[in-house]
């Protein structure tokens, strides 16, 4: 008898099998394009367009945490170091880790440095204290943790997402849990034979949508099954938190195709109903 693994949401897909969209940068061309147009194509085209696109080497997170540092450490708290701040946040820096990080900085590179690096990164991660709390709250609606930012696959969703491994032993089980208005891209879970997905709702309000169909309504105890090689998206809903467990149906030659992202509009219309 076939037994059901209980994977991740992406378990079909490793880290280092992950491409990463070259980076577009094009403010040397806006702000020194005339002026300095040699320094704007190696700022835009070999700063940015090679070396921050090395992603087999060091991942954006970690180039965004050795740039932070070694910005706050020339004391540059200017806004080059504002821009790399957010960048940082984008890329999966969390408030609670910045804290820690320019903590440690202060320690290398003088406590004057760290105090004036925090007043930028509390503007950066002002709207995150709000999150954290209903983030908080939240975790009390259910039984199963929230876990850590979702970084690693944060590329394919729209907001952010968490990941908690619930169990490694035996029936390996992950909880995901979503932001409000956080879906996935749309994406196929492929498979010559067997395959496909489940979800089961965990806490909050969510939603679940095959290409051509009406989205569904995914609320605690809700069960979703996702035959293999269908085009599909899920997520929270705009008002409300969302987390799921997420079974993997082992099929041969499995494999999973991410897609385009859910639009706006058509996001926006299901919330509407």
């Amino acid at each position: 008898m076939r037994r059901i693994i209980i994977l991740t949401l992406f378990a079909t897909l490793t880290l280092n099998m992950m491409a990463q969209k070259k980076i577009v940068q094009t403010a040397g061309r806006t702000q020194l394009g005339e002026f300095a147009p040699e320094f704007a194509h190696l700022n835009d085209d070999i700063l940015f367009g090679e070396v921050w696109s090395r992603n087999d080497l060091l991942s954006l997170r970690d180039r965004s945490l050795v740039t932070v540092t070694a910005l706050i450490s020339q004391g540059l708290t200017d806004s080059s170091l504002t821009y790399h701040l957010q960048e940082a946040k984008k890329n999966g820096i969390t408030r609670t880790e910045i804290a820690e990080i320019i903590t440690h900085i202060a320690f290398y590179a003088g406590w004057p440095k760290a105090w004036a690096a925090f007043r930028q990164a509390k503007e950066v991660w002002a709207e995150d204290s709000a999150a954290d709390d209903a983030k908080d709250r939240f975790q009390q609606e259910m039984i199963f943790p929230i876990g850590e930012p979702n970084t690693a696959y944060a590329r394919y969703f729209k907001g952010r997402s968490y990941l908690a491994r619930i169990s490694g032993e035996q029936v390996p089980i992950a909880n995901v849990t979503f932001e409000p208005g956080c879906r996935n891209n749309w994406h196929i879970h492929h498979a010559t034979k067997g395959g496909g997905q489940m979800l089961i709702g965990v806490a909050g309000r969510g939603w679940y949508q095959e290409e051509g169909k009406p989205a569904q309504e995914i609320l605690p105890g809700t069960v979703i099954h996702i035959p293999a090689n269908v085009k599909h998206w899920h997520g929270a809903a705009a008002d409300s938190w969302f987390a799921h467990l997420a079974f993997e149906v082992p099929g041969e030659n499995a494999s999973t195709e991410w897609l385009e992202p859910v639009s706006d509009d058509d996001y926006n219309k299901i919330n509407a109903k």
